[in-house]
């Protein structure tokens, strides 16, 4: 009997922010709300299970839209063994990613990253190539 192999490709159809702040997390998200004038609300961590049985919780805020959401993840967490680890390990550098899912392209991402440079806790903020990176299943979180 011949057996057949379903293989899913992953959408990943929203567009990456990152973010390089030395704030914590609940503070960059009152900075992200005032900036952009959102809502972003804090939710449940999210939790990820690897194969080698680490697992990772990492701190989230969330906005619904009507037809897409936005979501600030912090890059850095611990994990089950209390060392540092990322959510994208390759981009270590950045503190936090900014994902915004918008079908109707009526948010502007290039007014976002304007209004989130001028703040002084921001140091730097760039807009990331989901294609380029090696970890982005990580940020399926939907």
């Amino acid at each position: 009997m011949k057996k057949a192999k379903l293989q899913i490709e992953p959408a990943f159809d929203f567009e990456l922010l990152g973010i390089v702040s030395p704030i914590r997390e609940f503070r960059m998200a009152w900075l992200v709300n005032q900036e952009l004038e959102l809502n972003l609300v804090k939710v449940d961590d999210l939790e990820l299970e690897f194969l080698n049985a680490e697992k990772l919780e990492i701190a989230q805020y969330f906005l619904s839209l009507p037809h897409g959401f936005i979501q600030l993840l912090k890059n850095k967490a611990i994990n089950s063994t209390q060392q540092a680890a990322y959510l994208i390990p390759e981009l270590k550098n950045l503190d936090y990613f900014l994902l915004v899912q918008d079908e109707t392209e009526e948010l502007d991402l290039i007014n976002f990253v304007k209004k989130l440079s001028r703040n002084p806790l921001v140091q730097s903020i760039v807009r990331i190539d989901i294609t380029k990176l090696k970890s982005k299943e990580n940020l399926l979180t939907y």
